[in-house]
């Protein structure tokens, strides 16, 4: 449901847009693409000069391109409206630096340490923690979510409403709830351990998806089984 009305009269300010969209290529890689704008409802006066109403102040994008085990093989960044044109702009090929990285391994902590500070752009490091989020929802467009693969879903146990005593969970994924026993169930006998979570794993077909989120994600493994590379969960 929406928001309660605001307790006072107001008038917006500023509007702020950030939008990611993921696409498989034909070649089996994925591209996970983020674009920020900054705009203002009125004239705004910065140092380096006037931003009439609706310009862009920040206009950037982010692109990171994935294998189907979701390892960054390629990055472009650019920024079409910042501050300070000229300057601002000159970081992009900074984010080379996420070449190599597992989304799932350790991502976050590695753009802190890589791109942190006046080591980036504050706002493409946004886009960039957003990542993983919007690829793991590209890839879920392909399976569905509760499919009984053997294995504990990945999304389980990540959020309050898929902790594996709740409701949601007996109702969707019975086979992993762990809360209270029906009568039925207990008559039934004791429910099977749960085995280890599966780690997320595109599929290989060519098929366009495009998707948008803003969630944000734990961080968890890759896959090096031997079985057809697939992605096994979505979370959110």
């Amino acid at each position: 449901m929406p928001l309660p009305p605001p307790s006072a009269p107001r008038r917006r300010m500023h509007l702020r847009q950030v939008v990611l969209e993921g696409y498989k290529r034909d070649d089996g890689l994925w591209d996970i693409e983020a674009r920020l704008t900054d705009t203002k409802d009125h004239d705004y006066q910065l140092s380096s000069g006037l931003r009439l109403r609706g310009e862009a102040v920040h206009d950037m994008w982010l692109r990171v391109t994935i294998d189907a085990h979701f390892t960054v093989v390629q990055v472009a960044a650019s920024s079409d409206a910042t501050p300070f044109m000229g300057h601002c702009d000159d970081i992009a090929p900074a984010y080379d630096a996420l070449i190599g990285l597992n989304l799932f391994q350790g991502f976050r902590q590695a753009i802190k340490e890589r791109l942190g500070g006046v080591l980036g752009c504050s706002h493409l490091t946004e886009l960039a923690l957003q990542i993983p989020t919007a690829a793991l929802q590209t890839y879920a467009s392909e399976v569905t979510d509760n499919e009984d693969t053997g294995q504990k879903p990945y999304q389980l146990d990540r959020c309050h409403a898929l902790e594996t005593t709740t409701p949601v969970v007996r109702r969707y994924y019975p086979r992993w709830y762990r809360g209270g026993a029906s009568p039925e169930e207990s008559a039934a006998g004791p429910v099977a351990a749960a085995a280890p979570s599966s780690p997320p794993v595109a599929p290989q077909q060519p098929v366009s998806v495009s998707v948008a989120t803003p969630h944000t994600l734990s961080a968890c493994k890759g896959d090096a089984g031997n079985d057809p590379v697939r992605c096994s969960q979505s979370v959110g």
